[in-house]
């Protein structure tokens, strides 16, 4: 039988597990909230972040005389344990909660408290030697306490999806090099253009995902503000004088992020736009990078009846009742992915509306969009990266035949025919099926074969110099 210790709070006892370094709130909260079914411990940054908030409060408050410093001690040791990702399994609350995250700050107090008392040589629960409320949230409310440590595992998150980002993107620039020289016909309203390089059409994929990492560390900055100090609606009520300066000192030493402490505490206790303007950016990202995807589909489609310039790496039947179908399955996951993404920027954003006065209590489901489309986004460039661009292959012989036998090349005769009579040869070449060259140099004698060999060499196909 499981034996359990008893706690309480002003509504009353319950029993918790003795071996659970949670406590009634935790346990409370458990009950109440069975949203999502992903509790807090899913997301180890986020439990990393509150305990670099806790110890940086204990520091703090032992400097300025309004902890008893042996306590402060063991909370800052119990604090370190947390970090190092030991106690995740004890961060139990949903992600997605009422009361602005109140809950996950007192699992983290709970957790703590419990850890200071073993480290002390006390049983769990006997919060008179340190209790979650009174020394471990000392100086602090859920207010700050959590936003902060939101915006500093959010920085910490964003640092491995730029990476992975980029790398998908020097992904595509390395076959932008590596097809350099495979001519294709470049396209505009789904219709044939004018001829460009498909190593071109690649790199021009690189630079479209690069842009995106400049916007990243542009959000960064945004959330590097934080409102330690603040307490419940940032008049610094129940904190010493010098605490939300000297907090975010300690905190932007134990964490290394230039963090800095808001202006006006009342405004930035309730402020989310940095929110917003991180998920916008995630949801520009998400846009671009599955349009890139409908532009791979589109080129791998076929393989007799579609474009068919570029062939993904086969990955698994794609079919229950045609045999021998291949799909472009990890482009259409990253379009679904996409879509997430997407759909998470309107729960932010409706979100951050939906606050009210002096605290926005929505930030739980904020916090549950920005983690989710962070991980989901990471894993769907590394999936993009790995399992699609680089086996990529070029048909380079298919695509220069399709130029050859294009209408589309007739615009290289503008500055040398002018416009009308390169638009007849346009229009009869699409009328009777004859080739540009076949009408312009053997039939209407516009141009001779030595001015088209001029014209349409390969390099100047690929690179167009101006030529009349």
């Amino acid at each position: 039988m499981q034996t359990t210790r008893l706690e309480h709070d002003f509504l009353g006892e319950r029993a918790i597990p003795e071996e659970a370094y949670y406590g009634i709130q935790t346990l409370r909260a458990m009950e109440n909230f069975n949203i999502t079914g992903i509790p807090l411990k899913s997301e180890p940054l986020f439990v990393q972040a509150l305990a670099y908030v806790k110890k940086a409060a204990a520091l703090t408050n032992r400097e300025l005389g309004v902890l008893d410093p042996t306590i402060a001690d063991y909370i800052v040791r119990a604090c370190d344990k947390v970090a190092s990702g030991e106690l995740n399994d004890h961060f139990l609350t949903d992600m997605i909660q009422g009361g602005a995250g109140t809950s996950v700050n007192m699992n983290a107090n709970e957790v703590i408290a419990n850890v200071a008392l073993e480290l002390m040589g006390k049983p769990k629960g006997q919060y008179e030697f340190c209790h979650p409320n009174n020394h471990v949230n000392c100086s602090q409310s859920t207010n700050d306490a959590y936003p902060t440590a939101f915006r500093i595992a959010l920085s910490n998150k964003l640092v491995g999806y730029s990476a992975t980002l980029g790398q998908l993107a020097d992904a595509f620039a390395t076959k932008g090099e590596e097809f350099r020289n495979v001519l294709k016909m470049g396209r505009t309203q789904l219709q044939d253009a004018v001829p460009m390089s498909m190593g071109d059409e690649f790199k021009a994929f690189a630079t479209n995902l690069r842009e995106e990492l400049l916007r990243i560390e542009d959000s960064r900055r945004l959330i590097s503000e934080i409102n330690m100090g603040a307490t419940a609606i940032g008049t610094r009520v129940n904190a010493p004088d010098g605490y939300a300066e000297l907090v975010t000192q300690h905190l932007r030493a134990i964490t290394g992020l230039d963090l800095s402490l808001a202006g006006d505490l009342i405004e930035a206790t309730y402020d989310t736009g940095a929110y917003v303007q991180l998920s916008g950016v995630l949801k520009r990202t998400a846009v671009k990078l599955s349009k890139i995807c409908n532009d791979l589909r589109l080129l791998s489609s076929g393989p007799r009846t579609g474009l068919f310039e570029i062939n993904l790496p086969p990955l698994q039947p794609g079919s229950s009742i045609m045999p021998g179908k291949v799909n472009p399955v990890v482009p259409e996951v990253v379009n679904q992915t996409a879509f997430y993404v997407i759909g998470a920027d309107l729960t932010v954003t409706m979100a951050a509306e939906g606050g009210q006065l002096q605290l926005n209590v929505m930030e739980p489901v904020i916090s549950f969009a920005l983690f989710t489309s962070i991980s989901y986004m990471t894993n769907a460039c590394h999936t993009l990266r790995e399992k699609c661009v680089l086996g990529i292959t070029a048909n380079a012989q298919h695509t220069e035949n399709m130029v050859r036998n294009s209408i589309g090349i007739v615009t290289q005769l503008n500055p040398v025919l002018g416009y009308e009579a390169s638009a007849e040869i346009a229009k009869e070449a699409l009328k009777t099926g004859k080739s540009v060259h076949d009408i312009a140099v053997t039939e209407r004698q516009l141009l001779t074969q030595a001015k088209w060999d001029e014209i349409f060499t390969f390099e100047n196909l690929i690179r167009p110099g101006f030529i009349q």
